[in-house]
């Protein structure tokens, strides 16, 4: 056996045992695993010490409760419910409510925060100036006073016999805003569902045009394309029902509204007031967004006669959504926790039921316990989806 070959088939030495032990990388798994242990020690003390307390006080435990039946009325529910149903159907009302008033608020938010965020970058000195005043003012009133300030605003509007008139497509006044629907047709669930196909096969397309595009230098122009599968599918769905086009406009009726759909001034109020905080902060992280984007590169393309579109497409953007995804993460978990003020208004969101069933059954801490849950799952759910997105938006190094 050559020197060369005993070497390749040498096995490398072991390390003493000693070493080892006081390597830096043995202590980290052992604090860490030390840490875990205590954390978990004081939580069962602390779970023992409550169970304790309150079988001696002979409050019951356990979440039976939510099998009860509630005996309470909800006024503003997304889904059937009534006094005859369960604690927990309450809680899932909450819940849809929390959603909803924080999934329009995240829609509101975003686009007032990015056109907020646009003009603070305009040459416009005008345009700056605005929307410098408008990022310091709502950023700097907290949330719930927003939030009451509209409140205060909307029931003060007048009844609906002088209501203002929308444009002859709603209404406004201290009952909420009021505004036309579509009749109900099964046509609706398909077009939303064939909206959905159109989404994903737009943003598929546009993988396979920029595949193609890095592949062989021969650009192709997805945009209308995009836009044809987007819109074009519900359209040819909508069509393929017959073209359902009736609508329920909202006329007065005595003391308040009969047709069209009303939205209530507790959710327009929350809307608005945590829509309206988040988009100041929004605004900042879209400006500092835009101007990470290093100027030379932007005349560069300027220089070689880009369109506008395409230099923001192609070259702002992609450098300026490494800097905004991530703060805008924590602004939209932030905005759906700032939903819970709407037990300050009255508006039935997740904490203001879980109050009611607390007060009711007297188990606070498992009440508490779900809603923390609840809003815990949330906040992930949504982390997760934006840091999804983050990774298909970024810029991969090669």
């Amino acid at each position: 056996m050559t020197d060369a070959t005993a070497g390749r088939s040498a096995k490398p030495p072991k390390r003493p045992l000693k070493d080892i032990l006081y390597s830096e990388g043995f202590r980290t798994v052992i604090y860490q695993i030390a840490l875990a242990a205590a954390v978990a020690l004081l939580g069962l003390y602390l779970y023992q010490n409550v169970v304790e307390n309150l079988s001696r006080q002979n409050i019951a435990t356990g979440f039976g409760f939510l099998k009860e039946v509630s005996q309470f009325e909800i006024g503003e529910t997304l889904i059937g419910y009534s006094s005859r149903d369960t604690y927990g159907r309450a809680l899932m009302v909450g819940l849809m409510n929390t959603l909803s008033v924080s999934a329009a608020g995240i829609v509101l938010a975003t686009v007032i925060g990015f056109a907020v965020g646009i003009m603070r970058v305009s040459s416009n000195w005008l345009l700056q100036r605005i929307a410098l005043t408008y990022v310091e003012i709502v950023r700097n009133i907290p949330v719930i006073l927003q939030v009451i300030f509209w409140a205060a605003v909307i029931r003060n509007l007048p009844a609906p016999r002088q209501a203002l008139d929308l444009w002859g497509l709603g209404f406004l006044s201290n009952r909420g805003l009021t505004f036309l629907m579509p009749v109900a047709d099964p046509a609706h669930a398909w077009m939303l569902a064939a909206l959905a196909i159109g989404i994903v096969a737009a943003v598929i397309a546009a993988r396979l045009a920029r595949r193609h595009r890095e592949a062989t230098g021969r650009y192709i122009d997805m945009l209308w394309p995009s836009v044809g599968l987007i819109l074009g599918l519900p359209l040819l769905t909508w069509l393929g029902f017959g073209a359902p086009h009736e609508l329920s406009f909202p006329e007065r009726q005595g003391f308040n509204f009969a047709g069209g759909a009303t939205i209530s001034p507790e959710f327009v109020a929350l809307m608005a007031g945590i829509a309206l905080y988040s988009s100041g902060f929004i605004a900042e992280i879209v400006r500092a967004g835009i101007q990470a984007t290093p100027r030379g590169q932007v005349e560069a393309a300027r220089s070689i006669a880009l369109r506008p579109r395409f230099i923001l497409r192609y070259v702002v953007l992609p450098q300026a959504l490494r800097v905004i995804v991530p703060p805008l993460t924590s602004q939209y978990v932030s905005l759906i926790k700032n939903s819970s003020i709407a037990v300050v208004i009255g508006y039935p969101d997740l904490v203001n039921i879980g109050n009611t069933v607390m007060n009711q059954t007297g188990q606070a801490v498992e009440a508490i316990a779900v809603m923390m849950v609840v809003y815990l799952i949330v906040s992930l759910v949504t982390s997760i989806a934006m840091n999804f997105y983050n990774r298909l938006v970024a810029i991969k190094e090669r």
